[in-house]
């Protein structure tokens, strides 16, 4: 499940859309006014489908605005099939257009496909279930409740978080989060985890399982 944000000013378009990616289970938001969405806002979705034609702002206003602070992938529905308007819109960071009038399942085909191939690794923001991360303000919030982290637990959060899945030692947590060269053993990283740990129960968040006998992972989306 992906979590995508729709924005076109036609109430019937992304009622559609909404239904269409909601039968392939993701999450869906809309928004009828461009000019409400922020770069915040779009932060922590997996993927954004912006209109081009609309009144108050069109697309590539939008994108232009929010471009570098947003790192998912950005689709365009457009009527527009001229190329010097296809190249302007992939110039600003679109990554793909959807020419109206398109069918849904052309919709659902070009929207996963682009969700398969993402794999740039996130600057700006990282959603891992309930868990958001602001990579930027190095900050924690599941279920939008901020997390009171310590700079050495944010640490090992987000990179266990960035990979996901994955089984680390605590020497190699203790390595590739304070450095070869610390002062300190990889002996802490169980207190911290045990810090952490305690921090999110709070919020109802359990992500971080233990391998006994080898280390931690941070568990994956459908584990969560």
């Amino acid at each position: 499940m992906a979590k995508i944000f729709v924005v076109d000013d036609d109430p019937d378009m992304l009622a559609l859309i909404c239904a269409a990616l909601q039968r392939d289970g993701h999450q869906v938001d809309t928004e009828a006014d461009p000019t409400a969405v922020t770069p915040k806002r779009c932060r922590f979705y997996d993927l954004l489908l912006f209109d081009i034609m609309m009144p108050k702002e069109d697309g590539f206003s939008l994108i232009r605005r929010i471009r570098t602070e947003v790192d998912c992938p950005i689709l365009f529905l457009t009527a527009k099939t001229g190329d010097a308007a296809l190249v302007q819109g992939l110039g600003l960071g679109a990554d793909d257009y959807i020419k109206k009038p398109f069918s849904l399942a052309e919709l659902s085909a070009r929207v996963n496909a682009h969700l398969r191939r993402e794999k740039r690794q996130p600057t700006h923001a990282l959603i891992r279930g309930d868990v958001h991360f602001d990579l930027q303000a190095k900050m924690v919030t599941v279920k939008e409740q901020s997390v009171p982290l310590t700079k050495g637990e944010y640490a090992i959060c987000e990179y266990l978080a960035l990979h996901s899945g994955q089984i680390f030692t605590k020497e190699q947590i203790y390595e590739n989060v304070f450095g070869f060269d610390a002062e300190g053993d990889s002996s802490v990283i169980a207190m911290h985890v045990k810090n952490i740990r305690a921090k999110l129960k709070e919020h109802g968040a359990a992500p971080i399982e233990t391998v006994w006998g080898v280390g931690y992972k941070w568990k994956k989306e459908n584990d969560l």
